[in-house]
């Protein structure tokens, strides 16, 4: 029997503390996040991350990523120049290899599946 899992309140859920983002180029970012399920040894995971406004570096070398966007807004930036302005009701898909960068103007919060390459 295949278990079916349900997240509710990805809105409100508590992510735990917020911590500075690594990768942040300015504004002094801090992220938080969680994990709601793994498969596949790990290889896919799912969760609910948050970011402060701010700009940051992302590098999906070696991984590929989907994101539906709770609530917030941001501005991606494709290594290409491209620009996308994305917000509540959102969604991205970041193929492996995606290089670039996002802009975070209001507090963002999204649900992510992120998979291994």
């Amino acid at each position: 029997m295949i278990d079916l899992s349900t997240f509710v309140g990805l809105a409100s859920m508590d992510l735990g503390p917020m911590l500075p983002k690594p990768t942040s180029l300015e504004g002094n970012q801090h992220e938080a996040s969680v994990t709601l399920a793994t498969h596949d040894g790990g290889r896919v995971e799912i969760g609910v991350w948050e970011c402060t406004p701010g700009r940051f570096t992302a590098d999906r070398s070696k991984s590929a990523e989907f994101c539906h966007f709770i609530a917030g807004r941001v501005e991606m930036t494709h290594s290409d120049g491209r620009k996308e302005l994305l917000g509540p009701g959102d969604a991205v898909n970041l193929p492996l290899g995606w290089k670039g960068e996002w802009r975070v103007i209001e507090h963002v919060r999204k649900l992510y599946v992120i998979t291994l390459a």
